[in-house]
């Protein structure tokens, strides 16, 4: 420590002191320092200036360890994470209000019983045909990209598709109302369907559409849609079926003209998204198909 009268000399006596005083005051620093204790000393010499000294011990660690996941934690939907689905055409054929038909706008999502998971059979009007086919179990599951594919429970998600023989209720058939329904999601984002395998027609890949909104009460009108897109059914399910069930005659011819690729709805699609738009499919054509898919929505 420099003080203002360091530069004098005043004899050898009053160096052996401030010798002694300043070896003093080093065993006192290396006493606290190793007790670690914040040690304020005050300047050996007498009439010093009252400078002070202070050590700072080294902290104790505040490194909070890493939780670790709860068993019960939401796994991701998907295996290659969850992509906000792409918004695709819903077509000539919906029934949502939005366009007309021979001079008919049809809307099947004002009908009261338009809520349901078995959507086989016709629900407005006389008829009650149902529509046959190789059954599907169809369980979609809605999720928000924007919140680490967080389920979205309390939608309502709206589908339709055409028959076995490519034609679709309430257009190229006026007096059926079957493949549509309504269903909203549970707690996990899920809701179900039982259905048929969709036929495939001229110029485009065999699919399912479907509309999403925040709510039921939303879904009374085709306009308040939070996403409309389609499903593409798997190449190879499509072609067993197709070749190998009753029924679907008409859908193979069409079948082996089409590709992913011409098709005018997917082809300009990224692979992710038509990985995440093909649902994944099990089963029989005898047994039925079990087919699951995550939908994507950016909240």
């Amino acid at each position: 420590m420099v003080h203002d009268h360091a530069d004098h000399d005043e004899g050898l006596s009053h160096d052996l002191i401030a010798m002694a005083a300043l070896a003093s005051r080093r065993r006192a620093l290396r006493w606290f320092a190793g007790a670690g204790t914040i040690a304020m000393l005050s300047a050996c010499d007498g009439g010093s200036s009252g400078e002070t000294l202070t050590t700072t011990p080294t902290p104790t660690s505040s490194v909070t360890p890493t939780p670790t996941p709860s068993a019960t934690a939401t796994p991701t939907p998907s295996a290659t994470g969850c992509i906000a689905d792409p918004t695709e055409t819903n077509g000539p054929y919906p029934a949502d209000g939005t366009n007309t038909s021979s001079g008919l706008t049809s809307n099947a999502l004002t009908a009261s019983n338009v809520v349901r998971s078995d959507i086989r059979s016709s629900f407005i009007g006389a008829s009650t045909a149902v529509a046959g086919g190789v059954q599907v179990t169809l369980t979609l599951t809605v999720v928000n990209v924007n919140a680490a594919c967080a389920p979205l429970a309390g939608y309502a998600v709206y589908i339709w598709h055409c028959n076995r023989d490519g034609k679709y209720s309430l257009y190229d058939l006026p007096n059926e109302s079957y493949l549509r329904g309504v269903g909203v999601t549970d707690a996990n984002g899920q809701v179900s369907f039982t259905t048929i395998f969709p036929g495939c027609y001229d110029g485009r890949w065999p699919h399912i559409h479907f509309e999403v909104f925040s709510s039921l009460a939303n879904a009374t009108s085709g306009r308040y849609a939070v996403l409309v897109s389609q499903l593409a059914m798997p190449s190879a399910v499509s072609s067993t079926v197709y070749n190998g069930a009753s029924g679907y005659t008409t859908s193979i011819s069409s079948f082996s003209r089409v590709s992913l690729n011409s098709d005018n709805v997917f082809s300009d699609n990224t692979s992710a998204q038509i990985a995440q738009q093909t649902p994944a499919m099990t089963g029989t054509i005898t047994d039925g198909y079990t087919a699951t898919a995550v939908i994507g929505i950016a909240r």
